[in-house]
């Protein structure tokens, strides 16, 4: 996709940061965050898959008590985000139920939005984004909600995001690298192969490792594509208002961090993760250093079933805990 970088057309609907876990969207949020058009809570929201699926749940929405049950589940699946990321506004359900209701927000999506919209306003912004890395599974979901919605589909070399899950394989559940691969790939493939079902205004793929080297050409790249000016402040790390999640995004883009998996995976582990994701690797330019041989079958099966004894027993002491 050609995008014209000197006059974008200027685009009004909400933006959606998705990809792999520890993909780098984390980073991409709080730099773009700090436009001067752009409002982006600085936690995942979550709720809007789930609320997807068990729409037909809470009835009729041009009732005050429905809304406020909407409101609810929101508060029950995400409290921390909205107690804490909204900067903003002040997630009260009551206040808010009425405020919707008045407003005639009678559907899900519209009473999304009036809370972005709401927060967005509270922040001086003229425009609502979200982060949360898992829509990338669910894009068509988030466009028949949104459909002036514009996806920006962050990749990362996937042997630095298994190192990455490493670092939190309780959370995440994911052990070795043959495992490691076949869930970056998942994400990685599923939201190209939706996104291309999508309008070219609509969908943009970024590689993490583009804005750590390129920062300037990469960014002028995503706010072409978004239909907003380029600003020098999107780079501005002492802008945030809040502590935020993970200490990187108080730092400037570093180019060194990406390629981490050439000094701190082994080579079984390179074999590993190559041996099964060495097709997608090539497709979004990444090099192999391996053959890429696939594994035997009696292999798959170990790693698979290593995977899968190590997430069973984790979860029992975490429920023990």
């Amino acid at each position: 996709m050609i995008l014209d970088l000197s006059s974008p057309a200027r685009q009004n609907g909400p933006i959606f940061i998705v990809g792999a876990p520890r993909s780098g969207t984390t980073v991409l949020q709080y730099r773009l965050r700090n436009h001067p058009r752009i409002s982006l809570p600085t936690g995942e929201s979550h709720f809007f898959i789930p609320l997807y699926r068990n729409q037909a749940d809470f009835g009729d929405l041009s009732q005050l008590e429905n809304v406020r049950r909407v409101l609810q589940a929101m508060l029950d699946q995400s409290r921390d985000f909205l107690e804490t990321d909204l900067h903003g506004l002040k997630f009260n359900i009551e206040t808010l139920a009425n405020a919707l209701h008045a407003e005639g927000r009678h559907t899900l999506p519209a009473i999304i939005a009036g809370i972005f919209e709401k927060n967005a306003q509270g922040e001086g912004k003229a425009r609502w984004g979200d982060k949360t890395p898992y829509y990338v599974m669910h894009l068509p979901k988030l466009i028949e909600w949104f459909p002036d919605a514009q996806i920006v589909h962050l990749i990362r070399d996937g042997r630095d995001v298994a190192l990455s899950l490493f670092g939190r394989q309780h959370d995440f559940y994911v052990y070795n690298s043959y495992f490691a691969a076949e869930y970056w790939e998942s994400y990685v493939e599923k939201g190209r192969a939706q996104g291309m079902q999508l309008a070219a205004n609509q969908y943009l793929e970024l590689r993490y490792e583009d804005l750590l080297t390129q920062p300037d050409a990469t960014m002028k790249t995503l706010c072409a594509f978004l239909g907003e000016e380029f600003s020098d402040e999107l780079f501005d790390v002492t802008a945030v208002d809040d502590p935020g999640k993970t200490p990187l995004v108080h730092k400037p883009l570093r180019a060194d961090n990406a390629g981490k998996w050439r000094s701190n995976m082994s080579a079984a582990q390179i074999q590993a993760f190559e041996s099964v994701s060495g097709n997608t690797l090539r497709a979004f330019g990444y090099e192999l250093v391996t053959p890429a041989i696939p594994p035997s079958p009696l292999v798959k099966a170990a790693y698979r079933l290593h995977n899968r004894l190590l997430t069973a027993f984790w979860r029992r002491i975490k429920r023990l805990m």
